[in-house]
């Protein structure tokens, strides 16, 4: 059995496929790699030089992706999701641990990896003045694709992204979501057996999205692996059979979506005081939730209008009225808003970082200075 037996195209195998990967063995395995960053903010005149600060973008990651599926990676900015894609694709080189590519040494042999490895980073790197097929074309000659079965990818691919309509065009007159389909398409064309997207859909409108997500489901349902980041939660749940939170270059859970969510347990209540609440009401309300033991942990989310999200153990309606009686009791017999679920990967991501993930991305853009995203859109 070689790959053609469970590549997600009708294509048959990309060309120059080792022998030794076989669909026996894990698509993706990282031991122990780690990968830090030395940076020195710019020195400004008249200013004292800043010492250098190392960055761990990967500190110890370890995980398995299995053949025939799509793995999530989910977390905030600039906690390492990137970097450890990069090092999956080989266009980066950790510092140390190892990376197998269906049981190939991608370090030691990271050209023989790119053979079977798509990659669709969060820039689409296509060329204005191009046309969408003229792009395809010229990616399949760089991929050393056959003539005849490069036509065959080509129109497949154009077909079931929805790209007829703008193909012949120049990609500068490309919608976002448009470019971002053909992105995927130059990604898809060697038909890998590894495919690796960084926030596939990060600013697309629904339609666009839905496109996507239809491609990367029939690829997984063919036997294709993928492996993807997105700030969308409920694009991981959808989309994805296994997720990994990631947070400040550690890997610190691992699970289906329905484990993760099943392991957090209780049931999710969100209350807003006041349509914006003050932060330090917010604060003493959530506090109080959890001293008098009603909560088993309750924060305040700034990206909602400071309305306490808590983690209550009970479940139903005598839960519910506990945590009503509460918020009374602090001063507030009325409340903006009220609303209880049950877990979410939200909910899994905050038990396992302590904070809510939109609030940790802004903090984190926050952080950056212009030097910083310059080099970042370079990488």
């Amino acid at each position: 059995m070689g790959l053609r037996d469970y590549l997600p195209w009708p294509f048959g195998p990309p060309p120059f496929v080792p022998p030794v990967i076989t669909p026996d063995v894990p698509a993706v395995e990282m031991v122990d790699c780690r990968r830090a960053f030395t940076i020195r903010e710019r020195k400004r005149k008249g200013s004292v030089r800043t010492p250098k600060k190392v960055i761990n973008a990967m500190d110890g990651v370890t995980l398995t992706v299995h053949q025939g599926e799509i793995f999530g990676l989910l977390g905030p900015n600039a906690c390492g999701k990137t970097t450890t894609l990069r090092c999956l694709s080989t266009l980066d080189c950790p510092d140390a641990g190892d990376i197998r590519i269906f049981g190939l040494d991608a370090r030691a042999h990271p050209d023989i990896a790119r053979q079977v490895i798509g990659v669709v980073e969060q820039s689409a790197g296509v060329d204005k003045v191009l046309t969408g097929r003229e792009h395809l074309q010229l990616f399949a000659g760089l991929n050393h694709i056959p003539r005849e079965r490069a036509a065959r990818n080509i129109a497949y691919l154009i077909e079931v992204l929805h790209l007829t309509e703008f193909i012949d065009r120049q990609t500068g007159t490309y919608s976002g979501g448009v470019v971002r389909r053909l992105d995927i398409a130059l990604g898809l064309l060697n038909n890998p057996g590894l495919l690796i997207l960084d926030e596939p859909t990060v600013g697309l409108d629904l339609a666009s999205r839905a496109v996507i997500w239809d491609v990367l489901r029939a690829v997984r349902d063919g036997g294709g692996t993928i492996i993807l980041t997105s700030h969308y939660l409920e694009e991981v749940e959808y989309l994805a059979d296994r997720v990994a939170i990631m947070d400040r270059g550690n890997i610190l859970a691992v699970g289906t979506p329905s484990s993760l969510k099943s392991a957090v347990g209780g049931t999710r209540v969100t209350i807003r005081l006041e349509e914006f609440t003050a932060v330090g009401d917010a604060q003493r309300v959530a506090t109080a939730l959890v001293d008098r033991g009603v909560a088993t942990s309750a924060i305040v989310n700034e990206g909602l209008g400071n309305a306490i999200e808590a983690v209550v153990s009970g479940v139903g309606k005598d839960a519910v009225e506990a945590v009503v009686a509460v918020v009374r009791a602090a001063g507030w017999p009325e409340m903006f808003g009220f609303s209880h679920s049950r877990p979410s990967l939200g909910d899994v991501y905050l038990q396992a970082t302590g904070s809510v993930l939109g609030d940790v991305d802004q903090a984190a853009k926050a952080a950056r200075n212009a030097v910083q995203m310059r080099k970042e859109s370079m990488r």
